[in-house]
């Protein structure tokens, strides 16, 4: 399959799982408007929801679909069969996200977090045999799925399913040589397959646009004047058979700062990919906890323990600044679960993408912390 899908698709996505939020927790529509228009007018496409990300597909239709043309974005949804009770509630996310997001049709559909643990439940379901009829009814436009396992399952995945034209992949400098990521592995196995790759989490949920000290130090020498997150982005863009990679912008000052470097991408030279592998090499010689803040962990967590946050504070441990870490930590369990409050019950690791052994770990926070 060639790199026909999504050649011409400009190389910035706008991710739609961490949109901004008022002081109520619901969704800031006025800023999410402001984001949307910055984004088209400069020419950018790809926008990317899913069923499970909640209040998202509702939000885009007010913020997207009521206000623009149907012919100037593209809109990207999934479908997560570990959210249904059976194969016809699976079924059912593909019509509910239609009716939320109003768009009439997807330009791009994926299910959703396929990996070595989940991934025969798809088949079961028989969710490959739906989305191509949902293709042919004219629902969607492209099918394809998002991964978080093995490039051994990925390539069994692609050469069994030649109906998936394209694949959502965690790619970024940080995970690239990742032992549990694996994003080089799968990045390599997507491309000999012959599949163009979406990119999801290229900062690694917003870890990379605020990274530690030591890289940042790097990155300043190199060029002071660019952002963390520009950093971030035009290194996986800069990667061949790329579709488009996803920002999950968070903010229009985020929005802003994407749209300047990217509009105009220019890829890495070699000086600036020397400088990525001078940050790799901190990376490596540091043990942190792989999250990224997803928060598929929290909703069906009955301790209520704010799992990303106490993984976010034990990382910061590890630069030595234990006074912010235990301050993060105390601000983060203060009306919630603490680490040691866990009970071992599981639900957390069973959505959890990175495959982090989330009980072990919240076990090694509590020792930290308590």
């Amino acid at each position: 399959m060639s790199d026909y899908l999504g050649k011409d698709t400009p190389k910035l996505g706008f991710g739609l799982m961490r949109l901004p939020r008022l002081e109520d927790g619901s969704f800031d529509v006025e800023q999410i408007k402001k984001m949307v228009d910055l984004f088209v007018e400069n020419g950018f496409t790809y926008f990317d929801t899913a069923f499970v990300y909640e209040g998202s597909e509702e939000t885009i239709k007010k913020a997207l679909v009521e206000r623009h043309p149907r012919d100037s974005y593209t809109l990207a949804s999934k479908l997560h069969a570990m959210f249904a009770k059976d194969e016809e509630e699976a079924k059912k996310e593909l019509d509910i996200s239609l009716e939320r997001t109003g768009a009439g049709y997807f330009d791009y559909y994926l299910l959703h977090a396929l990996d070595d643990r989940n991934y025969e439940l798809y088949e079961k379901y028989h969710l490959w045999d739906f989305v191509k009829k949902a293709k042919e009814e004219g629902k969607i436009r492209h099918i394809g799925f998002s991964f978080h396992g093995t490039p051994e399952l990925l390539d069994k995945l692609l050469k069994e399913h030649p109906e998936a034209e394209f694949v959502q992949l965690q790619l970024n400098y940080n995970d690239w040589e990742s032992p549990s990521v694996q994003s080089r592995k799968n990045y390599e196995t997507a491309r000999r397959n012959g599949r163009p790759v979406v990119v999801m989490e290229p900062i690694r949920g917003g870890a990379l646009a605020n990274p530690i000290d030591p890289v940042k130090e790097i990155f300043d020498q190199a060029n002071p004047d660019a952002s963390y997150a520009s950093w971030a982005i035009r290194y996986i863009a800069s990667k061949e058979g790329i579709l488009t990679v996803l920002s999950g912008m968070s903010t229009l000052e985020q929005m802003e700062d994407n749209v300047s470097y990217m509009k105009d991408f220019k890829p890495l030279n070699k000086e600036e990919e020397e400088v990525i592998v001078r940050v790799q090499e901190v990376i490596a010689s540091l043990d942190s906890i792989p999250c990224t803040a997803c928060r598929y962990c929290t909703g069906g967590c009955p301790m209520e323990i704010p799992i990303p946050d106490i993984f976010a504070a034990k990382n910061r441990l590890l630069l030595g600044t234990t006074d912010k870490a235990l301050r993060d930590y105390n601000n983060a369990t203060k009306d919630k679960g603490k680490a040691s409050m866990c009970i071992e019950c599981g639900q957390c690791e069973s959505v959890c993408p990175q495959g982090i052994n989330i009980i072990e770990r919240l076990k090694e926070c509590a020792e930290a912390f308590e």
